[in-house]
């Protein structure tokens, strides 16, 4: 009796099993691994339409982040100062530079100036700025350097191994909260003393933070 395929066929539909299995792990692997926060938004750094420097309003005058983002301290999200937060200064400094024309226009006519947003989180990631504030975490934690930057910069990773990283060992991160905005500051704190005092329980449950 004849066959219509050779014997090495036989083996061709274990070894196609075989070889799909290893290429879907494969494939699985690189996504899990290339298409997290730390290659996709890392080092992201988009045009803004008023080119407004961080390392000279934080860094060389030494303003508070909260004279801009004053709700950064009280709810969920950090704000974008209004035009009139930037005009309480630029009404007397620069006050006919061109690149504040936008700044200008926006303050007289109320329309909002479109910033883009450099830090973002995925929706199913509940993160509170006022918790972390008021508990000592300082904002160069996540959003690095601030005040040596010209333009922000999309700095650290966000992930949920970067944030359990803290959640974890919070005595590493925090700092007294009169600290928080002073993003230069390099002294020595007792972290876990902070952690007993204020009753710090960051938690690891994937109820934290995906809600």
């Amino acid at each position: 009796m004849a066959f219509s395929f050779p014997r090495w066929a036989n083996q061709l539909g274990p070894k196609l099993v075989v070889a799909g299995g290893l290429t879907a792990t494969l494939a699985l692997a690189g996504v899990t691994y290339y298409l997290t926060p730390k290659y996709t938004r890392v080092g992201y750094q988009p045009i803004q339409p008023v080119p407004f420097s961080h390392a000279v309003h934080a860094g060389q005058l030494g303003m508070d982040c909260r004279y801009c983002h004053n709700g950064v301290d009280k709810s969920w999200f950090s704000n974008i100062p209004a035009a009139s937060t930037c005009m309480n200064c630029h009404s007397q400094i620069l006050k006919e530079d061109p690149r504040l024309q936008l700044v200008r226009d926006s303050y007289q006519s109320g329309q909002t100036i479109p910033w883009v947003q450099v830090h973002k989180v995925p929706d199913y990631v509940y993160f509170n700025h006022s918790v972390h504030v008021n508990r000592g975490v300082s904002c160069v934690h996540c959003h690095g350097p601030v005040n040596q930057m010209d333009e922000v910069y999309h700095a650290k990773p966000l992930s949920m191994g970067f944030c359990l990283d803290c959640h974890r060992k919070p005595e590493d991160y925090i700092r007294p909260v009169d600290l928080v905005t002073q993003l230069d500051w390099k002294g020595q704190v007792n972290g876990k003393q902070l952690v007993h005092d204020w009753n710090v329980k960051p938690g690891e449950s994937c109820s934290v933070c995906h809600r």
